[in-house]
């Protein structure tokens, strides 16, 4: 992709902004500038995804795993219950299912029944998924100062700002 800089300097991609136009009918729609954004924030989230994912050693984990692995990392022995790991994750109780599902087979994480609740259960990471998740530290480190390279840390603070911002209005719409 060829990307260039706007008269302020922004960057931006003509292709998008030139399909987005034809979109929208008008090149000075208010609407244009949103569009843009959102296409942006697919794209960034796309190519982080990628390196993401080539980065997980051919082990295939899916970036809900990632976060799964991540969340309980610090829940220690005791783990999470599933219920407050689709909350923590935002994600549905099937799909945090599918995740501890598929994380239990590749031996990273597994099963333990709720003393508090016989009704249930709770998700631990397993020595090998703490042991993989340290082995992930360096390259994921790496990876990131060298994609984020071209932001100052308060650049780096106001995108993370900005995009859980984006976040709250997508639960906002959802919320309707």
């Amino acid at each position: 992709m060829q990307y260039v800089s706007d008269d302020d300097g922004l960057v931006f991609d003509p292709a998008t902004r030139a399909a987005l136009e034809a979109f929208t009918g008008a090149p000075g729609d208010p609407v244009l500038p949103l569009l843009e954004a959102a296409a942006a924030v697919r794209s960034a989230a796309a190519a982080i995804e990628h390196l993401r994912s080539a980065g997980t050693g051919g082990r295939g984990l899916s970036a809900g795993g990632f976060d799964l692995l991540l969340r309980l990392r610090t829940s220690g022995d005791a783990g999470l219950p599933l219920g407050e790991l689709a909350q923590l994750l935002g994600v549905t109780p099937r799909n945090v299912t599918g995740l501890v599902d598929t994380l239990e087979r590749e031996g990273l994480v597994r099963r333990v029944p709720d003393p508090a609740d016989r009704r249930s259960v709770r998700a631990v990471a397993t020595a090998a998924g703490l042991a993989w998740l340290a082995e992930f530290r360096a390259p994921t480190r790496a990876a990131m100062t060298a994609v984020f390279a071209r932001l100052s840390p308060a650049e780096a603070a106001q995108l993370r700002d900005l995009c859980l911002r984006l976040v709250q209005g997508v639960q906002g719409v959802r919320n309707r």
